[in-house]
């Protein structure tokens, strides 16, 4: 039997990036070391921010053999799998809900490797040894249960167990099949729909409203601080303090201008709007998003008619635009599924959530049949 060892970081910078990366990989911009020192330096993940870095390193045989992002969470805002109720059931019996174990990336709804494991030690390992040795560092923490969130398909074979907690979500992607341009894409859809994506466009641009695109540190100091205000604007029209500060985006502007890209919307030769995507090898990730007055259909436009555009110019196979979203159907993002996993301490809220996720799932997958009956692309390119 393969066994491991999970030792934690109080930081990201108590690990070198080569060692880091060595996993990781850059691939995926979320999970590379770069981002998670950007997150930390700037001081969005911290004990302070209810995010405290606890990051996992695996050993066998005193060796380290695979890094995951992970921390010690006082909270359960920023996840984008939502727990409310479980803390507030946990309250009412006066049990202690945090702290608990987030394995994942902070403030990032995105699918990617969770458990980075070397390609040996993944090939050995079974679903009763991980879900072993995070119990134990759970435990070991002081933490009352473990979330490990929207993993990838290499990560859910490894994780999958018919006795634990297993959520199961829904988001909308687009996928590039191949398509030169996105006149390519729009010829894929029913005549109803293409007429009302061309309807769409032209509107906003009858407003007089124009799009700059900026590529990592070609990014302006004034651009990048109009962007902040607008994503800052978003939390805000929803009672809400944003996650991240403009110290970060500037950090993300230095460490990672290769996966950074800004869509800036201009009215009469001001700001007015943008959205900020991320790069990866095949996949781009549509990020954060903000205006200051509304103008007809250009949240669509910008976030995700401009995202295609760039999608299909970079040659990139899919468009993660961020959680939730139903409009996005009828734009020809598809409904996909995706995961958590979960351990939780207490029996007998085990017990209990574990028909919770069961009903849920069903429930889930009802919804992605039915999503699946609206998409727009004619039925001889489906």
């Amino acid at each position: 039997m393969t066994d491991i060892e999970i030792r934690t970081l109080r930081s990201i910078h108590d690990i070198d990036a080569d060692s880091w990366d060595r996993f990781s990989g850059s691939g995926n911009p979320f999970l590379c070391h770069r981002f998670l020192a950007a997150l930390e330096t700037t001081g969005c993940t911290t004990r302070a921010t209810g995010w405290q870095p606890s990051h996992l390193l695996f050993y066998r045989r005193n060796r380290l053999v695979g890094v995951a992002p992970a921390y010690l969470k006082s909270h359960s805002m920023g996840e984008y799998v939502f727990d409310w109720a479980w803390a507030d059931a946990y309250r009412r019996h006066d049990l202690a809900y945090y702290p608990k174990l987030l394995i994942a990336v902070p403030f990032t709804p995105s699918v990617g490797g969770r458990l980075l494991l070397a390609p040996e030690l993944r090939a050995q390992l079974g679903a009763d040894t991980v879900h072993r040795a995070l119990d134990r560092c759970t435990t070991r923490l002081g933490a009352h249960s473990w979330h490990l969130l929207f993993p990838n398909r290499d990560d859910q074979r490894l994780l999958h167990h018919p006795d634990r907690l297993h959520r199961i979500g829904c988001q909308f992607h687009w996928h590039n099949r191949g398509y030169a341009s996105f006149e390519d894409f729009l010829a894929t859809l029913t005549s109803r729909r293409r007429k009302s994506i061309r309807r769409e466009r032209r509107q906003v641009s009858e407003q007089g409203i124009g799009f700059t695109h900026y590529r990592g540190a070609q990014t302006p100091d004034a651009v990048l601080a109009a962007f902040y205000t607008f994503y800052q604007a978003t939390y805000l029209k929803r009672g809400q303090r944003p996650y991240l500060n403009l110290e970060f985006f500037r950090e993300l502007r230095t460490r990672q201008p290769e996966h950074l890209h800004l869509v800036m919307a201009e009215k009469a030769g001001e700001l007015i709007a943008g959205a900020l995507f991320l790069l990866g090898d095949d996949t781009l990730y549509g990020r954060y998003w903000g205006c200051l007055a509304e103008y007809d259909h250009l949240h669509f436009e910008t976030c995700y008619y401009q995202g295609i555009e760039l999608a299909i110019a970079r040659k990139l196979n899919r468009f993660d635009a961020g959680a939730q979203g139903e409009h996005k159907l009828i734009r020809g993002f598809e409904p996909v599924l995706t995961h958590s996993w979960h351990w939780v301490a207490h029996p007998g809220f085990h017990h209990a959530l574990t028909h919770y996720t069961a009903d849920e799932a069903e429930q889930v997958r009802a919804y992605q049949a039915d999503a699946l009956t609206v998409l727009p692309y004619r039925q001889d390119t489906a």
